[in-house]
């Protein structure tokens, strides 16, 4: 019996250490799985981040195109600085106000310098708070920042600007980010969280609510970038020659239409990081989300581009590149805020009402007199607000919940979500235009916004970077070696006029007008609009035809 028991004890024993083994394996499984999610989730968000910093390449290139020869240089330096300037803005201050330890729910107070940023953040969620995260944030802070840069191109002096691109990304952009994606009064992700850590949304504060939906950024990072481009088109004012002295629209020179189609294409393609990338990881039901999320994405920024190929087309008589590649964007920006909350046909409906939007916005700007050169306020500001809007109509709330939000409730189907994003919209469009108008006018009464009326006629390029974009001429070659010695003197105006459209030469520019045509219908109607700036702007009324840019070089 004692030899029985001592062998059924040593069978207990041996099973018990295999029982224990397999415990110990599983665990080990587990962790090795665990590290492999964790690794796709990194590895997702940095993908997904370089291609929305690739999308600086397709801004880069879309401006180039856009503006006049002279100033190519010009544009594309703005975009080198922009990346730069926003990588240490954001490190050093912008990602503390964004997604430190909030105030009130209204700004980030820690994590200044990145010093506490972990590869597995704790305070919004495992394996996102991380080193990645910060990579993935900063695209998007540089990304607003270069909206700017379109709206004000050809005529604003270069301290002014990498100032403002400076402040947009250490505070005005992270203040929204804190307010939306963080844990602000807007936030969907845990707003506002009580001493017990539960979240207070707009409007109920409990999970009766959703706060403000915005997935990839059509308010936080669009909106942000268009209102703000707009105040500066307004208070900087239009390009020389850009306006007749009875308000009518001229055409103006541009350099590429390959250059432009580049980079709407380099854009199109780094927006699915913009907006399948914003679902901060593929694990769980993060990659089904993605994949919904591709799609309706596309779909929005085709049938928005189609819009307005047709409606040019019906209106103008011809079939306008230019508005089919800004219908793209317009298409692409109004499906960022809802592109995990809504269904195909939906995004359809939300694309082309973008486009009619873009199209309609494009020419309401020639009738006040706003210069936009790349149109970047009907595009971004606009459309922006649409994508903000649209979410609150077209939301299901099975749809919120495919896309991951926390909070089970009907706050779409009973229409509370709409004015919750009413709300939001009505906010950032008042924090961006404020603080636009604040820094711009601030260095307007200081250091002056606007290059002199002789170096913008002379180009960008030439004063502020000692050289052209193409093979000089001979008097190009002497008025680079001038400025290359810091002297201006001596300097003739070199750019001319050409006849766009006209069927003349264009001396190598093509001859359709995508981001400067004049409205059609204009005639000789007066268009409301501010009046000229000061003269040391460039803008003082020597003669009755001083904005007439061809009799002025000629």
């Amino acid at each position: 019996i004692m030899a029985s028991l001592a062998a059924q004890q040593a069978l207990i024993d041996a099973l018990t250490e295999r029982v224990d083994a397999a415990e110990a394996a599983a665990e080990a499984a587990q962790e090795t799985a665990d590290a492999i999610t964790r690794s796709a989730d990194t590895s997702w968000l940095v993908l997904s981040g370089a291609m929305v910093f690739f999308m600086q390449a397709g801004f880069g290139m879309l401006e180039a195109g856009a503006v006049s020869r002279k100033n190519v240089i010009n544009i594309l330096f703005k975009n080198v600085l922009d990346g730069c300037c926003a990588a240490l803005a954001f490190w050093l201050i912008g990602y503390g106000f964004a997604f430190g330890e909030t105030a009130g729910g209204f700004i980030g107070t820690t994590n200044f310098g990145s010093t506490e940023i972990f590869n597995v953040g704790d305070h919004l969620g495992e394996g996102v708070d991380g080193w990645q995260f910060w990579f993935f944030q900063w695209t998007f802070a540089g990304t607003a920042a270069t909206i700017v840069s379109g709206s004000v191109a050809e005529r604003t002096k270069l301290e002014a600007y990498i100032i403002f691109s400076v402040v947009l990304t250490a505070i005005v952009y992270p203040v929204v980010v804190h307010w939306v994606w963080a844990t602000g009064f807007l936030s969907a992700w845990g707003a506002i969280p009580d001493d017990d850590g539960a979240a207070r949304p707009l409007f109920s504060g409990t999970d009766a609510s959703n706060g403000m939906i915005d997935f990839a950024g059509s308010g936080v990072c669009h909106m942000v970038g268009g209102w703000c481009g707009l105040i500066g088109a307004v208070i900087i004012g239009p390009r020389l020659g850009r306006f007749n002295a009875d308000g009518k629209p001229k055409d103006m020179e541009y350099y590429n239409t390959t250059l432009m189609a580049l980079g709407t294409f380099i854009l199109w393609f780094g927006w699915y990081g913009f907006n399948c990338g914003s679902t901060l990881a593929v694990s769980g039901n993060g990659a089904n989300v993605a994949a919904k999320v591709a799609m309706t994405t596309t779909i929005a920024g085709a049938s928005a581009a189609l819009t307005c190929v047709v409606v040019a087309r019906v209106v103008e008589g011809v079939f306008d590149v230019g508005m089919g590649l800004n219908g793209i964007l317009a298409g692409l920006v109004s499906i960022t805020a809802n592109c995990a909350v809504v269904d195909p046909w939906m995004a359809f409906i939300i694309g082309c009402v973008g486009g009619i939007i873009y199209y309609n916005a494009h020419y309401l700007l020639l009738r006040l007199r706003i210069d936009d050169p790349l149109d970047a306020f009907p595009i971004h500001g606009l459309c922006g607000l649409w994508g903000v809007l649209a979410t609150g109509i077209f939301c299901t709330d099975a749809n919120v919940q495919y896309a991951g939000y926390p909070n089970v409730n009907d706050a779409c189907g009973r229409g509370e979500q709409f004015g919750v994003q009413a709300v939001g919209a009505i906010i950032i469009i008042v924090w961006s235009v404020t603080c636009a108008t604040a820094l711009f006018m601030s260095m307007k009464v200081t250091m002056g916004l606007r290059v002199s009326e002789h170096i913008e006629i002379q180009g960008l390029d030439i004063s502020e970077h000692g050289s052209v974009v193409d093979a000089p001429t001979e008097k190009e070659r002497k008025q680079v070696d001038l400025a290359r010695q810091g002297s201006h003197d001596g300097m003739m105006p070199v750019t001319r006029v050409v006849a766009v459209g006209g069927g003349g030469n264009n001396n190598g520019t093509n001859n359709a007008v995508p981001f400067n045509a004049v409205a059609p219908g204009d005639g000789g109607a007066q268009t409301a609009g501010a009046p000229p700036a000061q003269p040391k702007e460039g803008w003082g009324e020597k003669k009755k035809d001083s904005l007439d840019l061809e009799n002025l070089l000629s």
